[in-house]
């Protein structure tokens, strides 16, 4: 019996009926639009400096906008986030604190506390907390620290500064409640976690985002306006586009009004047409004057100023309304207060709908704050290359290297769109594979917004037209695995779970776009014209002995991950195919085409010599110029992704497509004839039975299971590792007169290499570990009990493949999952500061794990592709009923 629809599901439903993607208003304000590289226009591209952390305040942005829990329109119009001061630091909090990628030992980090604690879909209801430190902010600490250290060093963090030792901070919870999607009720709560009094001010700050310029979007430009009252405080904000909206406040201490334009004089040394620039608040509160404001009443940023004094253990409270509505009669009275207690039970009825009624209370909040972090991360998307290239009528002109420089071979690209990115902070952009994983996740909780974004980034003004999907800004030509079908079935197949039926018109237009792009790779990545395929890092940054995107001049490599992820790519694109064909008929050709595809690079890759039978594993293979080749033997995830190109297609859908099962026997019986490799097996050897289709024959799949699951290789008690602990002993290798080399790093990188600020030479990352649990499903589904391996690999205790996934699973959740000691893993050396009582319950997501302790590292609030921890939670605890204990069993045929 199915789930009656909550009222955040009706929401969406509606949502999707009236073809929104999206809510109107969400969390779309990105949290660092300085730094990017859409908003550099300097002559040699260092994004990090053009506008730094300290210019960003002064400096009008071009094409977005950034705050601390901020949100938005759908089209970044209006912008809506809280500022504070602490009373002691020369700048205001407008924006969050991090390093730059040449400042920090580990390249950016942002260095701040703050939390995605619950969202919505919809985006009726959002939280988000900042810890505020009492006592100057340590800017320049932060900044000399992280200079000093090496790269064997660990990063310096906000909570080495001791600036929450004794408590002395500002616990700031920002709650949104939406009576409608265009009435929002504000509520900023400031708690002191101190046993002092303090000072705090508060200036919730809303803005338009600029773009009055000569040549940007035409009409008059928008103003906020105070708008005369006795009974209620309000300014009107009007935008030609947007309309009229009406922000309600308490009484403040100040109203400040100024222009969302750069302070010219501060950033170039020219005079400013007028004092009312965008850093105007800085100088006006922390100096405590505020001349020139006494007859300001309009502008395009305004914020009420409070200031208050907060005892120990006291709070206080702000609140505000943001709405269409003009004349409220008690705009913060009796519907204002219900409006959060009402949003807060829909959520909660929507996550009781969500999650498995059998989870822990600790395993779902973790679900519900990773499914907060996918939510909080969507962002206003904007960057129009051809524009960007050309340069703004009001800003000199770019120079001449920027014509060939950076992106110049993707002026098609035109973005102005809500998407799902990484992290707001460090990557506030999107990335092509990252967005796949992340789809994964919603497709959980918003299943409609999952498929919009893997359509969306396959649109014309996202790829290129030579079928290329953009990577991300840096560099939209670098080359990402092409995992975007696999991530397409994945979301069909849960959409289809939840719903019943399965969505094939968006399974139809998802394969037509992404057929473009298999086309891309089958004739750019193929150098040779052998089926073995290139690509470089593959996202993979440092996982190479060497620059595997930088090789040399006349050497060529053969990847082993590159052809295995191009074997995945041709199995879901055939998955997909026959999952269309039995209700179109007419796409049994196109999957009887990717079985070809599927079988060239499957007999390629187990021919061509990037299987090493004596280390019972796949390499990479260095072509030299003098027509020799190398092994490079370093044993990481990229000899594993061979497994992850499997398909199990059950005898009863087979009969469905019997032209493509006539083809797929036709093709067995001429590759056993001919002795090629025989990618397909038939259950107990039976051609009318269950089917698997795999890159690799059960013998070789057993070995690299074998190290896959040594603890003293890839296992962790946290995961998988990403370079095998064997490397403990460094790996060298001579090539060209050159000594590279590479040692097992189970922490931050101790190389420069793609910036430094990732790591996969030894941590754990969640996508490649569920990609390796999805993968022993789909073997499990088809060998069952007769397929056993020892776990740990020389254990004695023999589980099958099922099994094996659930307890990587259970490994990785135990990242998040209080210990015997009450203690997070993800936290490590932080979890005194986190068993605080206030603490207790936050969680954060980190970008990878330390490959020995499962302590978070990178990027601290990438939710992104580590949301996936939510998913994992789910199916275990949807499967758990149904679970028997694990038995060793030592008598199987097929054990390892």
């Amino acid at each position: 019996m199915s789930k009656s629809k909550t009222i955040e599901e009706l929401r969406l439903a509606k949502q999707a009926g009236a073809g929104l993607p999206t809510a109107k208003w969400g969390p779309y304000v990105s949290e660092r639009e300085w730094g990017t590289v859409r908003e550099d226009y300097s002559w040699n591209g260092d994004a990090w400096n053009y506008i730094s952390h300290d210019t960003a305040r002064s400096r009008a942005y071009r094409w977005g906008e950034d705050g601390i829990a901020g949100i938005s329109d759908a089209n970044g119009q209006l912008c809506f986030a809280p500022t504070f001061w602490n009373g002691h630091d020369s700048i205001l909090k407008e924006r969050l604190f991090g390093l730059s990628n040449t400042e920090g030992n580990h390249g950016e980090d942002v260095k701040e506390l703050y939390y995605y604690l619950d969202n919505t879909p919809t985006h009726s209801y959002m939280q988000y907390l900042y810890k505020y430190p009492q006592e100057p902010f340590p800017y320049e600490r932060l900044i000399e620290e992280n200079r000093k250290r090496s790269l064997t060093e660990t990063e310096y963090e906000i909570l080495d500064t001791g600036v929450f030792d004794k408590g002395n901070y500002f616990d700031i919870t920002i709650t949104y409640a939406k009576i409608n999607d265009e009435d929002i009720c504000i509520r900023i709560e400031a708690v002191n976690r101190g046993q002092e009094e303090a000072p705090l001010a508060v200036l919730p700050t809303l803005w338009f985002r600029k773009q009055w310029s000569p040549n940007l979007i035409k009409g008059p430009k928008p103003e906020i306006t105070l708008m005369e009252n006795k009974q209620r405080n309000l300014v009107r904000a009007s935008h030609h586009y947007l309309g009229q909206y009406f922000m309600y406040f308490d009484h403040p201490d100040q109203l400040l009004f100024t222009e969302n334009e750069t302070n010219r004089e501060r950033i170039f040394g020219e005079p400013n047409e007028s004092p009312f620039v965008k850093d105007a608040f800085h100088h006006t509160v922390t100096s405590n004057d505020f001349a020139i404001f006494e007859n300001k009443k309009s502008g395009t940023k305004f914020a009420p100023l409070f200031r208050t004094t907060i005892k120990g253990g006291e709070k206080k409270e702000f609140c505000l309304r943001l709405s269409r509505h003009k004349n409220l009669a008690d705009p913060l009275g009796a519907d204002f207060q219900s409006a959060f207690l009402k949003a807060k039970r829909e959520a909660n009825g929507f996550y009781k709908n969500v999650l498995p009624k059998n989870m822990h209370p600790d395993e779902a909040r973790i679900a519900r704050q990773a499914y907060a972090g996918m939510l909080w991360n969507k962002q206003f998307y904007y960057f129009d290359v051809r524009e960007w290239l050309k340069g703004d009528k009001d800003l000199p002109p770019p120079p001449s290297e920027r014509e060939t420089g950076r992106n110049s071979y993707w002026k098609h690209l035109n973005n102005r769109d809500i998407i799902s990115v990484p992290d707001k902070w460090e990557f506030p952009w999107y990335a092509s594979w990252d967005l796949a994983f992340h789809m994964v996740v919603f497709a959980y909780i918003d299943p409609e917004f999952a498929k919009q974004q893997q359509i969306l980034l396959n649109r014309e003004w996202f790829t290129h037209p030579n079928g290329q999907l953009p990577a991300y800004e840096w560099n939209f030509g670098d080359v990402n695995p092409p995992v975007q079908a696999w991530a397409a079935m994945q979301v069909y197949e849960i959409d289809k779970e939840k719903t019943g039926k399965g969505d094939i018109k968006f399974l139809k237009r998802i394969f037509q776009k992404l057929n473009i792009n298999f086309t891309w790779w089958a004739n750019q990545k193929d150098k040779n014209h052998n089926h073995i395929f290139e690509g470089g890092f593959l996202g993979l940054d440092n996982i190479g002995v060497l620059n595997r995107s930088h090789i040399g001049e006349g050497y060529s490599l053969e990847q082993a991950d590159g052809t295995a992820w191009m074997g995945m790519f041709a199995t879901s694109m055939l998955q997909m195919a026959i999952e269309i064909t039995q209700h179109d008929d007419t796409f049994q050709d196109v999957a009887l085409k990717y079985f070809e595809q599927y079988n060239l690079i499957a007999e390629s890759l187990n021919t061509n010599h990037l299987w090493d039978e004596s280390e019972s594993f796949f390499f990479d293979v260095l072509k030299k110029p003098n027509g020799k080749e190398a092994l490079l033997q370093v044993r990481s995830i990229v000899g594993l992704t061979s497994i992850f190109a499997a398909l199990h297609i059950p005898a009863e859908i087979l009969l469905k497509v019997y032209k493509l099962k006539h083809g797929i026997d036709w093709y067995d019986h001429y590759s056993r004839e001919k002795n090629l490799y025989q990618s397909v097996v038939f259950k107990n050897g039976d051609e009318k039975s269950d089917m698997l289709i795999s890159l690799v024959h059960i013998e070789k799949l057993k070995k690299l299971l074998y190290a896959l699951l040594d603890e003293n290789e890839f296992l962790s008690p946290f995961g998988i590792r990403s370079v095998s602990k064997m490397h403990s002993k460094t790996y060298e290798v001579e090539i060209g007169g050159q000594l590279f080399s590479l040692h097992y790093d189970p922490g931050e990188s101790t190389t420069k290499m793609f910036g430094g600020n990732s790591n996969w030479r030894g941590p754990i990352w969640f996508p490649m570990n569920f990609m390796i649990i999805r993968s022993l499903k789909i073997y499990h589904n088809f060998y069952g009990d007769d397929l056993k391996v020892e776990f740990p690999s020389r254990s004695g205790n023999y589980l099958n493949l099922g099994q094996v996934g659930d307890e990587i699973s259970k490994r990785l959740q135990n990242i998040f999952i209080k210990d015997d000691h009450s203690e997070r893993a993800v936290f490590g050396a932080y979890n005194d500061f986190y068993n605080r009582p206030e603490n207790d319950k936050l969680v954060l997501f980190h970008e990878y794990f330390h490959g020995e302790t499962g302590m978070g590292l990178g990027a601290s609030h990438q939710t992104g592709w580590t949301g996936l921890i939510a998913a994992l939670l789910q199916d275990s605890k949807i499967k758990e009923p149904e679970k028997r204990e694990h038995q060793a069993d030592k008598t199987t045929t097929n054990n390892l």
